[in-house]
C-alpha cells in the first residue's frame, strides 16, 4: 500500500455525493473552518439526460450512470434476477430517478421512535422537511421556503389530472391538497423536485452550486473508497484508489459514510465490520462482530396495471419525432414544455383495508404505456393509446439482505431482495389491484378505460392475481434498512447515526432507516443529511408543534 500523503487530511470526510452527501458536505463546510472532503465513485452529472425531467426514463437504464446492482435469483419470485438502478454520479438516485418529492406519512416516523429511534418522531423531521425545501406553496407550518431543494407541481392538460381527481369520492376514497400536510392520504396531485425552468432538482445541483466554491470543500469524483482505515476502534480516515495505488486519508473528526444501502454495508463488511462469519469467508479480518449489517433489507415492491384508452388521448401523441425536436428545443432555450414534466396524472396514496391507521398503497397514474417508444407519421408505427398504473405497497414485511461476493471493492456485492416472502405483502398488493380497478372503473375516470390489459380482467382469483405479481413484480428503487438503527441488538447505528462500537463514524443514508417510509425516498434520504449535519454540529431543530394529522373516513376502499 502507498504510504499516505501527510498533506492529505480532512476535517471531515463523507462518502458518496448522493442523495445524503451532499446534504451533509455542504451543511458542514458553511463553517470556513471545517475542512471537508466529499468522495463520489461516480462522474460528473453533467449529461443533458440528468437535468431534462422526462430523461429520467433513459437516465435510468444508462449504464454510464448507473452501478451494475441486479439481485440474486429471488427465491420467491420464481428465480427471477431484478436490475437495481442506483446512481453512478454526483447526485446518486437523485440524478436519474423520477423526481417524486415525498415524505410519507407522519406515522412512519412515528413507529421508528417507538421502535427506539429517538429523535425521529415526525415533530422531530418536519423541520428538516422544511428546512431542506423551497415549496410552491410558500412558507408555512408543514413546508418551507428557503431551502436548496425546489418543489413544484405537476400541471399540464396533457395529463388527465382532473379525471382522476374526479373519480376519488366516487370510488371509495378521499383526496387531499397536500400530500406533505394536514391529510397526507388521498388523491392529489404529484409534486417533483423539478425548478421552474423545467430542469430537475438533485442533491447536487441543489446543494453542491454554490457550496462548491468554497475553498473549504474538496470534492472528488471517479474515486473509490477501497476500505476505512479503523485504528483501535476509531475511525480515523479511508483508504481510496489512486493511479499510483491505494493512499490514505486522514480524517481529523469523523467520516460519514453515504454511499446507499447497498454500498453502506458493503463498505462496513470491506473494511471488518459486519457478521463475523461472512468477512472470515472471505478473508477479512474482523475489526467488530455486527451481525445487522447488510440485514433488515426493504425495498418498495411495484406492479404495473395497464388499460387501454378508448380515445386517442394519451402521451403518446407528445412523441412523435417532430414534437420531440421542438420541444427538446423549447426546454434547452426557454425551458418548459412536455419533455420538463414527470408524466403523473394522480399521486394516489390510500387504505385498502378497514383496519389500517396508514395508506398501504401508493399507485402513479400515468396517460402513457409503460413500453412507450418515439415514432413518426409513415416510417415506424404509433403505438396504441394505454393507461398504465404503477402500485407500489408501502409497507412490505418481507426483508432482505446485502452479502459479501468478493474482498475486491470493486465487485459489487449479492443483493437479495426477498420480495414477496411474506403473504401480507402479497395480500396488500392484490388488494391494491382491486382497487385500482374500482377507481379507473368509476366515471369520469372510466370514460376513457377500454379494456384493462395488464393483469386482465379475467385474472381475479387470489392464486391468479399471485402468480402474476411474482411473475411481474420490479422495484420501487426504494431500498432502505441495511445499517438500521432503532433494530435492538441488530442496530448498526444509534439514533445519532453513530457506528455502534467504532469511534468517529457516522452512517446517512437510507440505509439507517428501520422500516421503509410510505412514498417515495428521496426526500427522506436528504432529511437524514440533513439532521446528521446538525448532530455532528451538535444542533438540532426545535420539534414541530402539530395537531394530528386527519384520517378521512372515505380514504379507505368502499
Amino acid at each position: 500500500m502507498a504510504a499516505a500523503n501527510a498533506s492529505e487530511a480532512f476535517d471531515y470526510i463523507v462518502i458518496g455525493a448522493g442523495s445524503a452527501g451532499c446534504a451533509v458536505a455542504a451543511r458542514l463546510s458553511e463553517n470556513p473552518a471545517h475542512k471537508v472532503l466529499l468522495i463520489e465513485a461516480g462522474g460528473k452529472d453533467n449529461h443533458p439526460f440528468l437535468k431534462m425531467p422526462l430523461a429520467f426514463l433513459k437516465a435510468v437504464i444508462d449504464p454510464r450512470f448507473n452501478w451494475p446492482y441486479i439481485t440474486e435469483p429471488e427465491p420467491h419470485l420464481g428465480g427471477r434476477q431484478l436490475p437495481l438502478p442506483r446512481g453512478k454520479v454526483m447526485g446518486g438516485c437523485s440524478s436519474i430517478n423520477g423526481m417524486f418529492a415525498m415524505r410519507g406519512h407522519p406515522g412512519d416516523y412515528d413507529e421508528w421512535a417507538a421502535m427506539g429511534a429517538t429523535g425521529w418522531s415526525y415533530a422531530d423531521v418536519l423541520p428538516y422537511f422544511r428546512k431542506l425545501e423551497t415549496s410552491w406553496r410558500g412558507d408555512g407550518p408543514y413546508h418551507g421556503n428557503n431551502g436548496p431543494m425546489e418543489v413544484n407541481p405537476i400541471k399540464s392538460p396533457l395529463l388527465h389530472h382532473e379525471r382522476l381527481m374526479a373519480a376519488a369520492k366516487p370510488a371509495g376514497f378521499s383526496t387531499s391538497e397536500d400530500l406533505g400536510g394536514a391529510v397526507p392520504e388521498g388523491f392529489a396531485r404529484g409534486e417533483m423536485k423539478i425548478d421552474k425552468r423545467g430542469r430537475r432538482v438533485s442533491s447536487s445541483t441543489a446543494y453542491l452550486k454554490d457550496a462548491a466554491q468554497r475553498p473549504n470543500l474538496t470534492i472528488r469524483t471517479n474515486t473509490l473508497v477501497r476500505r476505512l482505515v479503523i485504528e483501535e476502534r476509531r475511525c480515523t480516515g479511508v483508504e481510496v484508489d489512486t493511479p499510483n495505488g491505494p493512499q490514505t486519508i486522514r480524517a481529523h473528526h469523523e467520516v460519514v459514510l453515504s454511499g446507499g444501502t447497498y454500498n453502506s454495508p458493503h463498505l462496513l463488511m470491506l473494511s471488518g465490520i459486519g457478521p463475523a462469519e461472512q468477512l472470515r469467508d472471505h478473508g477479512i479480518d474482523v475489526i467488530l462482530d455486527r451481525p445487522g449489517v447488510g440485514q433488515n433489507l426493504s425495498e418498495h415492491a411495484n406492479v404495473s396495471m395497464e388499460w387501454d384508452a378508448t380515445k386517442p388521448v394519451t402521451f403518446i401523441n407528445q412523441l412523435r419525432w417532430d414534437k420531440i425536436a421542438f420541444n427538446a428545443l423549447r426546454w434547452a432555450t426557454i425551458g418548459g414544455g412536455p419533455l420538463a414534466l414527470q408524466l403523473n396524472s394522480c399521486n394516489v396514496v390510500i387504505r385498502t383495508r378497514d383496519h389500517l391507521d396508514r395508506p398501504d398503497i401508493q399507485f402513479m397514474a400515468n396517460p402513457i404505456r409503460f413500453d412507450a417508444k418515439p415514432w413518426f407519421p409513415f416510417l415506424t408505427e404509433r403505438q396504441s393509446h394505454v393507461f398504465w398504473a404503477g402500485l407500489v405497497a408501502l409497507h412490505p414485511k418481507s426483508r432482505g439482505w446485502v452479502k459479501l461476493r468478493s474482498a475486491d471493492p470493486r465487485i459489487v456485492p449479492s443483493v437479495t431482495l426477498n420480495l414477496m416472502a411474506e403473504e401480507e405483502d402479497l395480500a396488500t398488493m392484490r388488494a391494491g389491484i382491486r382497487a385500482a380497478r374500482k377507481i379507473y372503473n368509476t366515471p369520469p375516470q372510466s370514460d376513457l378505460i377500454g379494456k384493462e390489459r395488464l393483469p386482465g380482467s379475467a385474472v381475479e382469483e387470489d392464486a391468479a392475481l399471485d402468480e402474476f405479481i411474482r411473475a411481474t413484480c420490479y422495484v420501487a428503487m426504494h431500498p432502505t434498512g441495511t445499517c438500521a438503527m432503532g433494530m435492538g441488538d441488530q442496530s448498526v447505528v444509534d439514533p445519532q447515526l453513530r457506528v455502534i462500537g467504532i469511534e468517529g463514524l457516522r452512517i446517512a443514508d437510507c440505509s439507517v432507516m428501520p422500516t421503509v417510509p410510505g412514498g417515495n425516498t428521496g426526500l427522506p434520504a436528504v432529511m437524514v443529511g440533513e439532521k446528521c449535519a446538525d448532530m455532528i454540529l451538535g444542533r438540532t431543530l426545535p420539534k414541530a408543534d402539530l395537531p394530528a394529522p386527519k384520517s378521512p373516513a372515505t380514504s379507505k376502499a368502499a
